[in-house]
């Protein structure tokens, strides 16, 4: 335990203080700033792919502007709705007079963006291979996106001999060709809907995207990912499964603060933290929901209908966090004998946090299948709502 006796130290014989060193701890877990940068041509899909990648609706107030003629002179920041430190930042068109190809990266700010995607809705064209070609010689990262895809597809399905799978490879060849004649070489290009996140490549990018990040800022990318796809979801949970040994330590620590009561309180603390953090996760907050509902036409009541779990669509409490935990007969004995080995002279301190230890885990786990089970139950909606 002794790193975490660095982390927090209580010595107040508060519940509230000890709380408030708990959150302060959880809370820098999630402190960990991606900046994203996404630019291309007025037109090109790319408010609504931004949107998409925020899993918020085009028509919110927190969504970027589509469908207006583009008049961005500066770069505007839009932070992910459940991860503030989550930045998607929309940036100007590159070769117009203020922002020529030479001068771009520099004028927008390159140094404190992680990587760079780069949206068309059709060919890509000189200014943008010249952007790539810039943001290469940086060492950063950056990624083709052929956006509207959906369109493509509608338009030729009036064709007699229509083939989904022809008409994707023929787009992607399209683009791959024309950025390679102007020089970009190797190019990969990701074929997406914005409409449609579960479709094309998007799933691919978002996993390109999580492999090349450094390791600390890959789980910031993906606890951010809509949690409609199976595999984020398991993910996720393996995310937050490792996050528990240290939230289990914390306890053990905390416990050894011999003050009756107290162990209960900070137990309580810890678990609204941690598992509030399971819910915006797993998008099955309300506002999650209802932004799941909107984009995919699925009614609210609908998604909210296939949860069992207590804990989904509810704000997390104190209250709410002991109603469940008291329906699990073990751990209000676990709770009494925890309180009775504090004082148990010698023994009772390292008895008490081994208690509070497991006590923490055994829920902490509990609470996270349940809430990863529900996650998979909304995914299997929103997957099989056409089927």
């Amino acid at each position: 335990y002794w790193m975490f006796e660095e982390t927090i130290k209580i010595t107040d014989n508060s519940s509230d203080v000890a709380a408030a060193r708990i959150r302060e701890y959880l809370e820098s877990k999630n402190n960990v700033l991606l900046n994203i940068a996404i630019t291309g041509e007025s037109g090109s899909g790319k408010s609504s792919f931004l949107n998409a990648f925020r899993d918020v609706e085009d028509d919110s107030e927190d969504a970027a502007p589509t469908g207006v003629k583009e008049t961005t002179l500066e770069v505007k920041e839009y932070p992910h709705p459940n991860y503030p430190n989550i930045i998607f930042s929309d940036l100007p068109g590159i070769g117009t007079t203020k922002f020529p190809a030479k001068k771009y990266l520099k004028r927008v700010g390159f140094k404190k963006f992680d990587f760079f995607i780069i949206i068309s809705a059709d060919r890509f064209r000189e200014n943008d291979a010249k952007l790539a070609k810039e943001i290469k010689k940086t060492g950063k990262n950056f990624y083709f996106v052929r956006s509207k895809v959906d369109h493509n597809l509608r338009d030729e399905q009036r064709k007699k001999d229509f083939s989904q799978e022809k008409t994707l490879a023929q787009i992607r060849d399209d683009c791959v060709k024309s950025l390679k004649d102007q020089g970009v070489e190797s190019p990969q290009v990701f074929l997406v809907s914005s409409h449609d996140i579960h479709l094309y490549d998007f799933p691919h990018l978002r996993e390109t995207l999580e492999r090349d990040l450094p390791e600390h800022k890959r789980d910031v990318l993906l606890l951010s990912s809509p949690s409609i796809f199976p595999d984020i979801i398991e993910k996720k949970k393996k995310v937050f499964r490792r996050q528990i040994w240290g939230l289990t330590a914390l306890s053990g620590v905390v416990a050894a603060v011999p003050v009756p009561g107290l162990s209960v309180g900070v137990d309580l603390a810890l678990l609204v933290g941690a598992v509030t953090r399971y819910v915006t996760g797993f998008g099955l907050n309300v506002a999650s929901l209802k932004r799941t509902a909107s984009r995919t036409g699925i009614p609210y009541d609908e998604l909210k209908a296939v949860l069992t779990s207590q804990l989904a669509a509810e704000h997390i409490t104190h209250d709410l966090i002991m109603k469940v935990v008291l329906q699990v007969s073990s751990r209000a004995a676990l709770m009494a004998a925890e309180e009775a080995f504090r004082f148990i002279p010698i023994v009772g301190i390292p008895a008490s946090m081994a208690l509070s230890a497991v006590t923490t885990y055994k829920f902490l786990k509990l609470f996270l299948d349940l809430l990863a089970e529900d996650a998979h139950r909304v995914s299997d909606k929103v997957l099989n709502k056409n089927k």
